[in-house]
Formats: C-alpha cells, sequence, structure tokens
C-alpha cells in the first residue's frame, strides 16, 4: 500500500515542494491460503466490508494496469515464476508490439501470499519455466542457493519443489530454504528500488536480449526458456572475456541443460542480437548494462560489448551448445494453454487457444489428440526438441485427459 505525504512551501522566489511516498506491504509463507480455516486472506480484506475478487494472471497482465494504479490489491501467486520472481516486484505491466513487459505502471499491493502448495499441480513444464529465475538469482546474487539447485536440480523439478507425494523429508526442507533465501535476495536487491530508477539490475540477468526474443518465434517462448537462454549466452560472453571461469562457466551452462532449459534457439542469431541491444538501449538510457556472473554468485554490468564481440561470443556459444544434450534446446519451451488459464467454459476463447496449444503441441513434442491421456502420460509419444533437430522419448504435459491444457 502506498501513502503519499507532502508539503508546499511558498518561497521568495516561487514554490518549494517536499514530497515522499511510502511503501508498505508483507509477504506471508502460508499453506493453504484459501483454506476456510485460514483466515489471514479474508482479514485483510474485511475492513472494507467486500466481497474478494479473484482473477487469474492472464485477466492481471490485460487489465492490471488500469485496475492497480489506485485500487488495493492483495497477491496470490500461484506459479514458481509467481511466488519467487513476480510477486517481488511492484510493477505492473503488458507486452506491447513484440517485446516483453514494454507497458505499464508501479503499484504495491496490500499483501502477498505465499502458498507452495499450488505447486502440488502446477505442470512440470510450469516448474521447470520457474526454475529458471531461480538460477537467476543464484548465478548473479548467491551462490549458496546456486550451490543447492545444482544438487538437487531433478529432484526438485520432479516433486513440484517437494510439494507433491512422495518428496523426502530433506528435499521439502532444502526446497523450502531454497525459495525462501532466493525471494529474501530478490527483495532486498528490488526494494531499493521498487521504481527501477537504478538501471543498473542484478536481477535483469537474462533479460538483456529475452524481451524482444521471447515473443519472436510464431509461437512464444515460455519466459523461463527465454531468459534461459540470454543467460546462458551471456555467460559464455562473460566466459570469452575470461571474467568467468571455465569451470563456472561450465556449471551455469550444464545446469541449465539437467533442468531441460532452453540454452539456444534457431532465433536466436546476429539479427536478434542487433535489434535487441537496439531496443534494450532505449530502456537503459542508452547504455547496455547486460548483467553477467563474475565470478560465479557475484555480478557484473557490461556496456561496452559491440557487435564484433557479440557475434564472435555467439558463434562460440552455438558451437559450445553442439556438445549439449538436444544441443541446447529445451523441453516444453514453447507456451500453450497451460499457460493462459483458460478453461472449458470460455467457448470460442478456448476453441482459439486449443488450435494454438496444438500447434505448441507439436512444437514441444507433446501433442496428442482425440483421447484421454491417463496422469497426463502417454505411452509411445515422441518429443520433438524444440529446435527441431532428433527427437526424444517424453511425455505430454497433460493431466487428466487434458493435453497442453486443453480436453483432449
Amino acid at each position: 500500500m502506498s501513502d503519499m505525504n507532502a508539503t508546499v512551501q511558498k518561497t521568495a522566489t516561487g514554490f518549494h515542494v517536499d514530497g515522499a511516498e511510502k511503501i508498505t506491504y508483507d509477504f506471508v509463507f502460508l499453506d493453504g491460503v484459501f483454506d476456510i480455516k485460514n483466515p489471514q486472506l479474508a482479514d485483510c480484506y474485511k475492513r472494507w466490508g467486500r466481497v474478494l475478487a479473484v482473477m487469474d494472471f492472464n485477466v492481471f497482465d490485460i487489465y492490471g494496469e488500469q485496475m492497480q494504479k489506485n485500487t488495493n490489491y492483495i497477491r496470490v501467486p500461484t506459479t514458481v515464476i509467481g511466488l519467487i520472481d513476480a510477486s517481488v516486484s511492484i510493477k505492473v505491466a503488458v507486452n506491447y508490439g513484440n517485446y516483453k513487459n514494454r507497458l505499464g505502471a508501479y503499484h504495491a499491493p496490500i499483501h502477498t501470499f505465499l502458498d507452495f502448495t499450488f505447486l502440488r499441480t502446477l505442470p512440470t513444464a510450469q516448474i521447470r519455466n520457474g526454475f529458471a529465475e531461480l538460477i537467476k538469482i543464484s548465478t548473479c546474487s548467491h551462490l549458496d542457493t546456486f550451490n543447492l539447485l545444482e544438487k538437487y536440480c531433478e529432484q526438485l523439478i520432479d516433486t513440484g519443489f517437494g510439494r507433491k507425494n512422495g518428496a523426502s523429508k530433506e528435499l521439502v526442507e532444502v526446497a523450502d530454504k531454497i525459495n525462501a533465501e532466493g525471494i529474501y535476495e530478490m527483495l532486498r536487491l528490488e526494494t531499493p528500488n521498487l521504481h527501477e530508477i537504478g538501471l543498473d539490475r542484478v536481477i535483469a540477468y537474462g533479460h538483456t536480449w529475452s524481451p524482444l526474443h521471447e515473443l519472436v518465434p510464431e509461437t512464444p517462448l515460455r519466459h523461463g526458456h527465454a531468459i534461459s537462454i540470454d543467460m546462458a549466452y551471456s555467460a559464455t560472453i562473460a566466459n570469452s572475456r575470461k571474467l568467468l571461469s571455465d569451470q563456472d562457466h561450465r556449471r551455469i551452462l550444464d545446469l541449465f541443460s539437467r533442468a531441460g532449459l532452453s540454452m539456444d534457439h534457431p532465433q536466436f542469431d546476429s539479427e536478434i542480437l542487433d535489434k535487441g541491444t537496439a531496443a534494450i538501449l532505449k530502456t537503459r538510457d542508452g547504455e547496455l548494462r547486460a548483467a553477467v556472473p563474475s565470478p560465479l554468485g557475484q555480478c557484473k554490468f557490461l556496456s561496452d560489448v559491440d557487435a564484433k564481440e557479440m557475434n564472435a561470443a555467439l558463434l562460440r556459444h552455438k558451437k559450445i551448445m553442439k556438445s549439449y544434450p538436444r544441443q541446447g534446446a529445451g523441453i516444453e519451451a514453447y507456451v500453450d494453454a497451460s499457460d493462459t488459464g483458460y478453461s472449458e467454459s470460455n467457448g470460442a476463447a478456448v476453441e482459439a487457444i486449443e488450435a494454438a496449444a496444438e500447434k505448441a503441441g507439436e512444437l514441444n513434442g507433446t501433442a496428442i489428440r482425440g483421447g484421454h491421456v491417463p496422469n497426463g502420460h502417454a505411452n509411445g509419444v515422441k518429443e520433438k526438441l524444440a529446435n527441431g533437430n532428433g527427437y526424444l522419448d517424453g511425455v505430454t504435459n497433460g493431466v487428466n485427459g487434458f493435453v497442453n491444457g486443453s480436453r483432449g
């Protein structure tokens, strides 16, 4: 919640204004935020005598800027990205043209509830999608968290950060520590700069070329995959400059690969670098300010990377990718209906999104037509790699007869 306080005084030559905006809001870890046994959510809005309006992030993205400029709101994120990244910022924004989050405003919630039990039913593709944000913050700012992600990578993704049945006590404790430390580190870095006046931002690692590249493919990349490509490439630039050791460079790339996150894409090329650089210079006061790990667990900002160096690093990066599984392509890298929040009650809108989901399913190698998919798995389904090179036995990301988030 924001409180505006200001004073105006007459002076001999005119007027003097002294004003400040005080922003206060809370984060609370709470399993079962919508459980009627837990009154914390209701207590937040009870004083206004109004009912609670619940909306998904898609409605939020479309109308959030209009609504939140002067409306008190409570955040209840339900995905990994929402829980450990989006909920930390006070920015409300929408995509514009072919650029991610290009238009928006700054308006803080009055309260944020962090309920990780939502991850029990979150598709694995979305767990992986959010895993990228934890790699981001740990690579440039919190080495201990990076070490834990590296040690428990596959287990964290497979168990929804320890929230699905069968997770060991040790894994649950590790997952809770990773999430708490990740959120705290994001808050520590961002709260002195909530309106993003300072442009050297550690959490902008992976966000130099990805804001353009994410929306370039006909079916857009998932956000986590787009920033992973940017982060992996940025790490290669740092390594080429001897700012990052060969060992730490490989550790970063290996973690992305094990997580199934993208590190390269056919359309991540010199043209994207050129256009992405031109676009980001406009939002960073004419400087590149590319965040890179130097060394692992710390951050350095680069503004003197010219086109020649970028393209040389790109060629080297793509050569390195040939040594990795899937040649650096990600698993289920493209958005589908599970990213939209649509349901069968949306009628015509669902038909449109199902068509997009079918296309995304073909790209992700998860397309299933005309049938029930038990527990989200399809025997014999082949997963087409995101970069089109080769095939790998895979599973769908549908659940209980839903394929890519839509009814099969």
